[in-house]
């Protein structure tokens, strides 16, 4: 069905061939980008331990199995999964103050998981910087 919509499409637009081979170019390569690239990368001004610990939280807080971590020439990856999705994240110093991650999820095939491993990103910007407020009122005891 969508085949025949996007060939009236095309043909619709015949006098135009460069604008429709544009547009199904564009298409094509978002949706390839989108399900085999899906990796998200992020630097962050912190060190690379805040950056793991953040990660974890991060795991943690989405119910994520942590299975175990490695060294690796440079940095530590991060294992971690869930029923359907298999994760790792690098996390590598740049500096002694900023530190870069790198998430995979992949989805059990060839795909990767791209909302993901944003979320994770996302969780852990916002442990780290719940980390650099320091502790609120709700995170004391009375």
């Amino acid at each position: 069905m969508a085949r025949l919509i996007l060939s009236i499409f095309v043909l619709g637009l015949s006098g135009c061939e460069p604008l429709a081979l544009t547009l199904i170019g564009a298409g094509a390569g978002t949706a390839l980008r989108y399900g085999l690239d899906g990796v998200a990368y992020r630097t962050f001004t912190a060190p690379a331990q805040d950056v793991k610990h953040g990660a974890l939280a991060a795991l943690e807080r989405m119910g994520l199995t942590v299975d175990g971590a490695e060294r690796f020439e440079g940095g530590e990856v991060i294992y971690a999964r869930s029923a359907q999705r298999t994760i790792e994240i690098d996390v590598e110093p740049i500096s002694a103050k900023a530190t870069r991650m790198r998430i995979a999820a992949k989805n059990g095939g060839l795909f990767y998981d791209n909302a993901t491993a944003y979320e994770i990103v996302a969780q852990t910007e916002r442990q780290l910087e719940s980390a650099a407020r320091g502790p609120s009122l709700r995170d004391s005891t009375f």
